[in-house]
């Protein structure tokens, strides 16, 4: 900003307006919010993501049955719903990746995640460069990565370091920790504790990231959500009622868990963290910083590809020239 003087005006000007304006624009054309799903089966991703967002979005896609064959490679199911919510239209786009991590050996199945991650950016990019551009692009570009860390690991495994350093380089990676009703408190906290200690060692950077433009506010509920991650969940379509009060839970034999009971797990701070706190910031991020990223070293090989065809062309002609020369020579 310039240090240019405030200057006071007496008059009702009416630029003041502009928020409702741009929030007119904003209600009609909607918003795209695209989510991955990576973990092994099991792991009740698509459960979450409809727990949520309070409804049945999302059909599981892993084993049913043991007979049921496990899949050779990580598949790329992306399922598509509009949803609304006090006049704000959701395009919310769910991609799972069944398969995942369900070999014995499980080398490269992080890569049909990233190629679609990467697809997405190169649509998007391509109707970006086409001469008459449509007045709003369609964004399929990933905003969020949930990854499901197994709790029964203690720890991140070879191949979570891995897909993780692959991840974060492409988009806004969130971790959790699936399941958490499987351990008792104490190990809960052991465990996050460990996951932690290892995204830091193994310099693993997950979302939110420091930024210049933070203010006290963002700084400190960043901080706070530094300090949750990775989110203990539990996802659950069930309902059950105490006191007639209705609540989304896991029936155990000791009792139930209602979901949204901080007490119980961390799923109300997932919520709210995603929906209500960092919506518009995942999806600003991605187009700042993971899309101009794509964009810049996609145009950068499109310029070095041109220059070398154009120095393969220069070349061509310099060898021509003798040879006509000599035709030249010989007809006169």
């Amino acid at each position: 900003m310039s240090n240019q003087p405030t200057v006071t005006i007496n008059d009702y000007v009416g630029f003041d307006t502009v928020s409702k304006q741009m929030e007119r624009k904003f209600l009609k054309r909607g918003l795209n919010f695209n989510i991955v799903l990576v973990g092994e089966s099991g792991m009740g991703k698509t459960t979450l993501v409809n727990t949520i967002f309070a409804g049945h979005l999302v059909d599981s896609h892993g084993r049913r049955s043991a007979q049921e064959q496990l899949r050779k490679t990580t598949e790329i199911i992306p399922t598509t719903q509009i949803i609304e919510e006090n006049n704000i239209r959701l395009r919310l786009t769910v991609v799972d990746t069944p398969g995942f991590g369900d070999q014995t050996n499980n080398d490269g199945c992080w890569v049909p995640v990233i190629k679609y991650i990467k697809d997405q950016h190169a649509a998007y990019l391509e109707r970006e460069l086409k001469p008459q551009r449509d007045r709003s692009i369609n964004d399929t570009r990933v905003h969020a990565c949930l990854y499901f860390l197994n709790p029964g690991t203690k720890g991140l495994r070879p191949i979570d370091i891995e897909a993780l350093k692959r991840l974060t380089e492409v988009v806004n990676v969130i971790p959790v920790l699936a399941k958490s009703d499987s351990c008792t408190i104490e190990e809960r906290a052991i465990i996050k504790k460990r996951f932690k200690d290892e995204l830091n060692q193994h310099r693993i950077m997950v979302y939110p990231y420091a930024s210049d433009e933070d203010d006290e506010e963002d700084l400190a509920l960043n901080l706070r959500i530094k300090e949750l991650m990775p989110f203990a969940v539990v996802g659950s379509e069930d309902v059950y009622s105490e006191n007639g009060v209705p609540f989304r839970g896991r029936r155990h034999a000791w009792g139930v868990i209602n979901v949204d009971n901080e007490e119980h797990c961390d799923f109300i701070h997932l919520r709210n963290f995603m929906l209500r706190t960092h919506l518009y910031d995942l999806i600003e991020i991605t187009a700042q910083r993971h899309y101009e990223s794509f964009r810049t070293q996609q145009l950068r090989q499109i310029k070095e590809l041109r220059a070398a065809q154009a120095q393969a062309q220069g070349m061509s002609q310099q060898q021509i020239a003798p040879m006509q020369n000599m035709m030249h020579k010989q007809q006169a």
